[in-house]
């Protein structure tokens, strides 16, 4: 008779455990637990941790709360401006009312899916190349919208669209790119317009200073030859006054006996009566000047080479001193 009894509680023992391992559910921390008994939704909304149901006559839908990222294929479309564009996207949604989101809808992310293309095609027909490139955050916030409205009886909630990428035709990149060189040349062509302005105002003032001054004139014009004169490989031709020429050539005559029998100045040589010559003075080799005043670092009078370099330095150098007083 124990042995009976034994048997049965044992028998009773294991037919609960049977019955608690079918009935048991753990619903997780991310997950909400649906209860369907004979095919309708019972009770409220299952709670994470552990649920028993009734085995054979009820069962557990469980329903993701995460927040899903959902890629968007790319849609090609032609954009308000004639332009043919590929645009892709990414749409973060999460479900906020599971009995809407399985029993509304057969299934609401490939619902999700396809809204997003529909709107992202009819984004890419609105809007214009421009604001697909530029100013993507209210092509967001309006594809964001255009989903959000019908997701709402979906038990869905849009987080937020992002536009990943738009693809352009080769053609139209070759235009840009021609269109923002043209537009880069353009600006720095205006700079340097600007530039040659602002340096032709200030030419204009240094001019006027120096015509009321003419001694910085001349000063200029020594510093530029100081300047020029650092390059080894440069050559100046630079107007003299004729009164230093005239100084230079009374200091480069030999004395009268020695020029009387070989160096005569014919009468024809001119001097010309605006106040600079050329830069050079040709004697010939019998002593003859010729009509052009000018000066050169070295002259031959006869056979008897003269060096003015030394002479030349010491005028400018009273020039300069004469100008500073």
């Amino acid at each position: 008779m124990v042995e009976e009894v034994v048997g049965v509680v044992a028998a009773v023992g294991a037919g609960a455990l049977v019955y608690l391992a079918s009935a048991a559910r753990v619903v997780k921390q991310y997950e909400r637990g649906l209860v369907f008994r004979l095919g309708r939704v019972r009770g409220d909304v299952r709670l994470p941790g552990f649920n028993l149901i009734v085995p054979g006559v009820e069962r557990l839908r469980k329903v993701n709360m995460q927040i899903v990222t959902m890629p968007v294929p790319a849609q090609e479309g032609i954009t308000r401006d004639n332009v043919t564009v590929r645009v892709d996207a990414v749409v973060y949604f999460k479900v906020v009312d599971p009995t809407a989101a399985i029993v509304n809808v057969e299934d609401y992310r490939f619902a999700v899916s396809q809204m997003a293309q529909t709107s992202l095609r009819s984004i890419i027909g609105k809007s214009e190349l421009d604001d697909l490139l530029s100013n993507r955050e209210k092509l967001n916030q309006g594809l964001e919208l255009m989903i959000d409205s019908p997701a709402v009886e979906w038990g869905v909630t849009i987080d937020r669209v992002e536009i990943k990428d738009v693809s352009l035709p080769d053609t139209m990149k070759r235009s840009m790119a021609r269109q923002a060189e043209a537009d880069r040349e353009r600006r720095a062509r205006l700079i340097n317009a600007d530039a040659e302005y602002q340096a032709s105002k200030k030419l204009a003032q240094a001019a006027r200073q120096m015509a009321d001054t003419p001694s910085a004139l001349q000063l200029r014009l020594l510093q530029t030859v100081m300047a020029v004169a650092a390059e080894k490989n440069s050559t100046l031709v630079l107007p003299i006054p004729v009164e230093l020429l005239r100084f230079l050539e009374r200091g480069g005559q030999p004395p009268a006996s020695e020029s009387s029998g070989h160096a005569e100045t014919p009468g024809h040589a001119e001097t010309p009566d605006h106040g600079e010559a050329p830069g050079r003075a040709e004697i010939s080799g019998h002593g003859e000047a010729s009509g052009h005043a000018g000066a050169t670092d070295r002259a031959e009078i006869g056979e008897r080479p003269v060096d003015l370099t030394e002479q030349a330095t010491d005028a400018m150098e009273q020039l300069r001193r004469a100008v500073e007083q």
